[in-house]
């Protein structure tokens, strides 16, 4: 059937994404770009830096100007956006540049990862820019999505537990944080089980997964990129949470090790293996 000829069109949410180009694809706005349309929507996509890495570690970070970042938003605003994505910001030009973006689309629900060090170790982010990251962006986000080491470097060192660092993130403007485990999971989680937890004013939910071997470039981008799309298609909180984080789970599940570094998601394994014929194609 030819959709096209009949007019028929899907109802796509716009996602846009602000975040740094990883040119493995496993990370960055090629891994939100592929997230979002394997989630249901359509990622209008802005690059706030360019990187030099591998599977192992990231080797250099080049900021795009402020000045690019603020015209490519700009060129954007004829086009509906449903949900923002925020990932990489690598100096603080590009942070004021990402949060005049955000003040362009009143309203548009925000999703912050905050990526503060490569899997490999290598330092995103310097103390003055997670000052200001927290100062100046936090306050227009409405779900952040760190891991338990982020949220400790996000929060300080004044509190005792990932309870208390979310509470203290959500007192700065930040309306809601989903603490994943992967990396260094809780004492009280059982071996094997990785927890993701939603703190919220009026709720809190921990979900549990079974651990994957292995280690993953690129999960929390998938992840972050999934919450933003659900939400896109106006699903609640709770349950853009939970969606996001199944689809994270079959992506990291499907997922592949192309060298001897990392593995990647695979987050479009819906579709058919390269090895088709035509015939099986319907064309």
């Amino acid at each position: 059937m030819n959709h096209v000829s009949e007019g028929w069109a899907p109802n796509l949410p716009g996602v846009l994404v602000l975040a740094g180009h990883d040119p493995t694809g496993g990370a960055g706005i090629i891994a939100d770009a592929e997230t979002v349309a394997a989630c249901g929507g359509w990622a209008l996509t802005i690059p706030t830096a360019l990187t030099v890495q591998n599977l192992n570690d990231v080797e250099a970070v080049v900021s795009v100007s402020a000045d690019g970042i603020r015209r490519a938003a700009a060129a954007l605003d004829e086009l509906p956006v449903a949900a923002i994505k925020i990932g990489l910001i690598a100096d603080l030009e590009a942070l004021d540049a990402v949060v005049d973006v955000i003040r362009r689309r009143p309203g548009v629900p925000v999703v912050a990862d905050p990526v503060l060090r490569a899997g490999g170790g290598c330092e995103l982010a310097t103390r003055e820019l997670i000052d200001a990251w927290c100062e100046r962006l936090l306050p227009r986000v409405d779900i952040l999505t760190p891991n338990r080491q982020e949220l400790a470097r996000l929060a300080g060192e004044a509190y005792r537990d990932d309870t208390e660092r979310a509470v203290s993130l959500m007192q700065l403007g930040c309306q809601a944080l989903l603490v994943t485990g992967t990396d260094e999971p809780p004492s009280q989680i059982p071996t094997g089980r990785v927890a993701h937890t939603l703190h919220a004013p009026d709720i809190d939910r921990q979900w549990t997964w079974p651990r994957l071997d292995g280690q993953y470039h690129g999960s929390g981008c998938t992840l972050a990129s999934a919450l933003a799309t659900r939400l896109a298609a106006g699903e609640s909180l709770v349950a853009a949470c939970e969606q996001a984080q199944v689809f994270t789970w079959q992506a990291l599940a499907h997922g592949w090790q192309p060298s001897r570094g990392q593995h990647l998601p695979r987050r479009l394994w819906r579709l058919p293996s390269p090895c088709f014929t035509t015939d099986e194609a319907g064309l």
